[in-house]
């Protein structure tokens, strides 16, 4: 044991003077606490994610019975608090089966790609003033850059498995993104604008005085509609309409995947949450008797809590109804919402 840990030690002394001289001293320190730092700050965050996606799991089966009078979770625990857990530990022992015309490589990877993908966007998405993963001044761009991959990786899902109900899900996933993904490209250009930067430190502080959903409630109207798009939450969930397409992109997904995509869908409503209240809503802006976390939380739970509504209490639109909104509403909307930016506040 004692020539084994001397063994490492020796080791390590040596790593260490290795890197001294290969960066420096000073270097060093600071790419060792430069990478403690965002250690920290992923521990910290996946903890905050991890919590919202489990209590809103819990939430949005409570809500959604009680708006539709029927009882939801009940038995496993206070109130039925403890049935996600129960379900997620059966969904984990249950046998992981990949279908044999599927692409394995390709079908195994996207959902984890997807989950990593959000993940990412996370660490450029500031929660407070100070308190983000990495800050740069092209943080907005960034972020709609990694979420324009989204539907292509649920496409790359849908068509690598081989069965037809979910490679019609991966070509809806397309035609879906075509739609909305221009009018969300419009607002989020007029936001800059706006702010005159693409940081979101900058965007939420040139909100001090009053918030972007006040300047222009058409940019809002068209980004929360798309957004609830991109994120394929009802009545967008076209991908997964369970009465043509079965699962959808997730027909052939089995148990321990489809755990992970669970977790997945609040994942993104926590981002897309997060985003609509830095864009719109001031983010952490708000009175001092809060912390500014604390007011972030409180405009995303707000949002959250919209979304869920409107699921319960709206039924799924079929594609063609989907694409003539996008491209004759939300498209002109975006464009006069852009034009107004323009002409008033530039």
């Amino acid at each position: 044991m004692g020539i084994t840990s001397g063994f490492i030690a020796s080791y390590f002394n040596y790593f260490y003077s290795y890197l001294s001289k290969a960066l420096g001293p000073g270097d060093l320190l600071t790419y060792l606490s430069l990478l403690i730092a965002l250690l920290v700050y992923t521990i910290i965050i996946s903890v905050i994610f991890s919590v919202f996606a489990y209590v809103f799991g819990w939430v949005e089966r409570k809500l959604m019975a009680r708006m539709q009078s029927r009882h939801g979770p009940t038995y496993v625990g206070p109130w039925g608090f403890l049935q996600n857990l129960a379900d997620l530990v059966k969904l984990i022992a249950k046998e992981h089966i990949v279908p044999d015309t599927a692409d394995k490589p390709l079908f195994l990877s996207s959902i984890p790609a997807l989950l990593a993908v959000f993940v990412l966007m996370l660490v450029f998405i500031p929660l407070t003033q100070n308190f983000v993963g990495i800050g740069t001044s092209v943080a907005l761009i960034l972020v709609f850059m990694l979420l324009s991959f989204t539907p292509m990786l649920v496409f790359l899902a849908g068509w690598t498995s081989g069965n037809k109900f979910a490679s019609i899900a991966a070509q809806r996933s397309v035609v879906m993104m075509l739609s909305y993904e221009i009018p969300l490209i419009l607002v989020i250009a007029a936001v800059a604008f706006l702010a005159n930067g693409y940081s979101f430190t900058s965007i939420v502080n040139a909100q001090s005085g009053i918030w972007y959903i006040a300047l222009m409630p058409l940019g809002f109207i068209a980004f929360f509609i798309t957004m609830l798009g991109e994120l394929d939450r009802p009545p967008f969930d076209l991908r997964e309409a369970d009465s043509e397409l079965i699962a959808g992109w997730l027909t052939d997904v089995s148990a321990p995947y489809y755990g992970l995509v669970l977790f997945l869908d609040y994942l993104r409503m926590f981002v897309g949450t997060l985003l609509m209240s830095i864009l719109f809503l001031g983010g952490w802006l708000g009175p001092s008797f809060i912390p500014p976390i604390g007011w972030l939380m409180i405009k995303v739970v707000a949002l959250s809590l919209l979304i869920i509504a409107i699921r319960a209490t709206t039924v799924r639109m079929k594609i063609d109804r989907l694409l003539r909104l996008g491209w004759a509403y939300l498209m002109p909307l975006s464009v006069v919402n852009l034009l107004i930016t323009f002409v008033i506040f530039i």
